[in-house]
């Protein structure tokens, strides 16, 4: 096995894209430029941290945390096909599962103060289990009536937290987060390693980098198994995959737990990042925001949630940046006529507007555009 496995790496060496065996094309970096690339870009994101402000480094904990859900997401609406506009209300059972199980209580508060590495993997276990009590109902519909139905959740949703006040501490109120303490380490203190100072804005961005690491290999790693190819057969015809034996049922289930599963740990997460969280958190436009991030950045891709992700979070930065250069009424973002946030809104639906027309693929597409003109440069084709 090992001579035969030298023997393919010995006549694929200079083309990287010509695979002797189906394992070797699935796997997960299937050539030497994606094991380098990524061995740079995980080097740059933990030292990069050291070279930003807490501003930036907050910014780039939020993006990890967007990317995770916007992976669930993806794999529900990408591979499976299934159109969700549900996922605030998954975001909002895990932040506040986690808060509840990780925060501490005050008044009519609950909070039981148990350790994150408890609290986390429920945060993401309740929404999924959620997720897959409501799946037989989302499975009998498709398209427009499914977004119809999940959209219905968020406004449900809406309701419950407001009124579950020992759980949310109501409208207009909040409460606080779940305490970031794993297995006794608190990851809000600063510490000092190797005579480096590592604050907790730091602390916060490298746990959320390692669990974005972890649950984005799962991902992949999902999507490569015969549950993955089910997911991709639903999506592409349904009716044809029931043919060949694909339960719907039980595929469009496994891929509601799935994306719930992935918002609750994001939501539990980005519930420490804002520190506060209140009821009205979870609305319609943080799902939308979600949507953006794997339309804009690649459907049925991991590295396309990457993508939108990072262009989601950073857009508001670069719209306040920018107001002061638009040639529109000077009140942006300052009460005017029109402000960051709607402008923003606007943006992000002229985008998806333009690349589900342009390029259904996203940012990522784009790359894959631009990377195959280089391939193949000087020649057109």
């Amino acid at each position: 096995m090992s001579s035969a496995a030298s023997k393919s790496r010995h006549t694929t060496r200079g083309r990287p894209r010509l695979y002797t065996t189906y394992a070797s094309e699935m796997a997960i970096f299937n050539t030497a430029s994606k094991r380098v690339w990524i061995a740079i870009g995980f080097f740059a994101l933990v030292i990069l941290p050291f070279f930003l402000d807490r501003d930036m480094v907050s910014l780039g904990a939020k993006v990890l945390i967007f990317a995770i859900g916007g992976i669930g997401l993806n794999l529900l609406t990408g591979y499976a096909g299934q159109v969700s506009l549900a996922h605030a209300f998954f975001l909002g059972i895990g932040a506040y599962t986690a808060a509840t199980l990780g925060g501490e209580g005050k008044g009519n508060i609950i909070g039981l103060g148990w350790d994150m590495a408890i609290w986390l993997p429920l945060a993401g276990l309740v929404p999924a289990i959620v997720a897959a009590v409501i799946a037989p109902l989302a499975a009998r519909v498709r398209g427009l009536y499914l977004a119809i139905l999940t959209l219905g959740l968020v406004f449900i949703g809406e309701h419950i937290f407001k009124e579950a006040k020992p759980i949310t501490g109501g409208a207009g109120v909040g409460r606080a987060p779940a305490e970031p303490v794993f297995l006794g380490f608190d990851l809000f203190a600063n510490y000092e390693v190797f005579g480096i100072e590592i604050d907790r804005y730091t602390m916060l961005f490298f746990t959320c980098l390692v669990i974005f690491v972890i649950m984005a290999v799962l991902a992949r790693n999902f999507t490569r198994s015969r549950f993955g190819r089910s997911f991709a057969a639903v999506r592409d015809r349904d009716i044809a995959a029931e043919v060949m034996g694909v339960s719907l049922l039980r595929t469009k289930t496994l891929a509601f737990a799935i994306s719930a599963f992935y918002a609750g740990i994001a939501g539990a997460l980005f519930s420490i990042v804002i520190g506060r969280i209140s009821p009205e958190t979870w609305n319609f436009f943080l799902s939308v925001d979600f949507l953006a991030v794997i339309f804009i950045g690649g459907l049925a891709t991991i590295t396309g949630s990457i993508m939108g992700a990072i262009f989601v979070v950073m857009l508001p930065q670069l719209v306040n940046a920018l107001t002061r250069y638009l040639p529109i009424d000077p009140g942006v973002g300052q009460g005017g006529l029109l402000n960051v946030f709607e402008l923003q809104s606007m943006i992000f639906g002229v985008l998806i507007v333009v690349f589900l027309i342009a390029e259904p693929r996203g940012l990522y597409g784009l790359w894959l555009r631009l990377r195959n003109y280089f391939k193949a440069w000087p020649f057109s084709y």
